[in-house]
């Protein structure tokens, strides 16, 4: 009878200690975007994990959310994926403030202390982005090296090039230091001068342009434009008059609408 009665109680506190997971795993809240309040804010995306999304409101935003464990979410592609969809189906009903991948509060009282203590910012953030989207524009230099090609386009490099690595040379690392700085300061002139040319003939049908760092050195410029989106088809004509004023060793490829992330700050403090 001992024995039983502590198998017993073995079982229970699995069972208990089962039951206490589930339900610390049921109070996280993923946290998808901040929008505008509605009266009839009834929504029927499904997000990460196939859970349903659905808003907690305070004054006069929203959280749309979604029920998770309560524990990192992985970037895998399929969440990835769930993520930008909820933010692509919200930015065609309502202005949205996008949240960063990965953010998981815990529970709904949680939400709604982010809300209230952000709800001015968040107020003013989305009366900037209303009716707006975000297009990027990304120029590449088209060519197949380009340190050469800048060695062909800019005399005072080729110059340094050749005292230094001339064929009667014996180039010492200073040198070769030296040479490198010359191209990194070239690229860096040549980005600037270019990107002026394109915020200029973009300006127009811009109210606002954001200077993205280039990933790599084939980048010329990595933009964020913010456009109203009735102005979209205006914004790709813009792009492809600009791009008649450069040469065939440029590559000009944008892309959007997407919701405005490079034009929204959201500190949760989670």
């Amino acid at each position: 009878m001992q024995n039983q009665l502590i198998k017993n109680e073995r079982v229970q506190k699995e069972l208990n200690n089962k039951a206490t997971i589930q339900g610390a795993m049921k109070t996280g809240r993923y946290l998808y975007a901040v929008i505008p309040r509605s009266e009839e804010q009834i929504l029927t995306f499904s997000g990460i994990g196939g859970n349903p999304v659905y808003a907690i409101s305070h004054g006069k935003v929203s959280a749309v959310v979604g029920d998770v464990p309560n524990e990192k979410i992985r970037p895998e592609r399929r969440h990835l994926g769930a993520h930008h969809e909820i933010l692509k189906q919200l930015m065609n009903i309502s202005a949205v403030l996008p949240v960063r991948f990965g953010i998981i509060a815990n529970g709904s009282k949680a939400v709604q202390k982010i809300l209230s203590g952000n709800q001015e910012a968040f107020i003013e953030q989305l009366d900037h982005v209303a009716g707006k989207v975000e297009m990027g524009l990304r120029v590449t230099w088209d060519v197949p090296n380009i340190f050469e090609h800048f060695i062909s386009t800019h005399p005072e490099l080729r110059a340094v090039r050749d005292r230094l690595f001339g064929s009667h040379s014996n180039p010492t690392p200073g040198d070769k230091i030296e040479l490198g700085q010359i191209f990194e300061h070239s690229l860096n002139h040549d980005r600037e001068a270019y990107t002026e040319i394109v915020e200029n003939a973009l300006s127009e049908r811009c109210f606002e342009i954001k200077e993205n760092k280039c990933r790599n050195e084939m980048e010329v410029m990595n933009l964020a434009c913010l456009v109203w989106r009735e102005e979209e088809a205006l914004f790709e004509s813009s792009v492809f008059e600009v791009a008649k004023q450069f040469d065939n060793n440029f590559a000009f490829d944008y892309n959007g609408p997407w919701p405005p992330a490079s034009f929204v700050e959201i500190d949760l403090g989670l």
